[in-house]
């Protein structure tokens, strides 16, 4: 009876051991999971930002596109209108518009403010492009324009000569992309007649090639080259 009574003992502290071996191994399962789960909340702590309220955004910066258009502001006039209730007070603006290619344009308008005058002067100028003939970066041959009491003579100039011109001539000649050329404005000086005495000079410009189409001949007998 006592070798049985002893057997069953060892068997009872035996299952006791295999049950706190299970206990202490799922204790330290639990331990484990308990650790991950606090690393995974302390990275998620360290991606929030410090501050409540505050989100980290990503922010792109897109560089503007440059324009080839350029723009000049050649005169900014206020002007007054008599109205049936006195006068009524606006601003006028003269821009050129050009890309330096050989296409240049002058806008006019008006407004209450300085800005939108200037705005809508430079679309009307985009509407109002001509393309201007370029040889060797000058003009193909001497040409007088006309507009009102004004007048302006363009010259061909020799490569280094630079542009010889002032005012709102020389900027309709510049954004026209012309780098050598001498001009001299007559008459008038209003910046408005010399720029527009200067859009019809360039206007006006032939090539060799069209004047040698109308005359019939070839580009050899019209340069007289051999």
């Amino acid at each position: 009876m006592s070798e049985e009574k002893e057997i069953q003992a060892v068997e009872v502290e035996n299952t006791e051991t295999v049950e706190v071996t299970e206990e202490v191994t799922e204790t330290a399962a639990e331990t484990v999971e308990v650790a991950a789960a606090a690393e995974e909340n302390v990275e998620v702590q360290q991606l929030k930002p410090q501050r409540k309220g505050q989100r980290r955004r990503k922010i792109e910066t897109v560089e503007p596109v440059e324009s080839e258009w350029k723009e000049q502001v050649v005169q900014i006039r206020r002007v007054t209108k008599v109205v049936k209730g006195g006068k009524k007070l606006s601003f006028r603006a003269i821009v050129i518009v050009g890309n330096k290619k050989g296409q240049v344009g002058m806008g006019v308008a008006k407004a209450a403010e300085v800005i939108v005058a200037i705005q809508k002067a430079v679309a009307d100028g985009r509407k109002n492009l001509i393309s201007v003939p370029i040889f060797k970066t000058t003009i193909p041959h001497m040409i007088t324009g006309r507009s009102g009491a004004g007048s302006v003579v363009l010259k061909p100039a020799s490569q280094g000569t630079g542009v010889i011109a002032g005012g709102a001539v020389r900027a309709v000649l510049e954004l026209s992309g012309i780098e050598n050329i001498l001009s001299k404005s007559l008459g008038s000086k209003s910046p408005l007649n010399a720029a527009n005495a200067t859009l019809n000079a360039l206007k006006s410009l032939r090539t060799f090639k069209e004047v040698a189409n109308q005359r019939g001949i070839s580009m050899k007998q019209l340069l007289g080259s051999k």
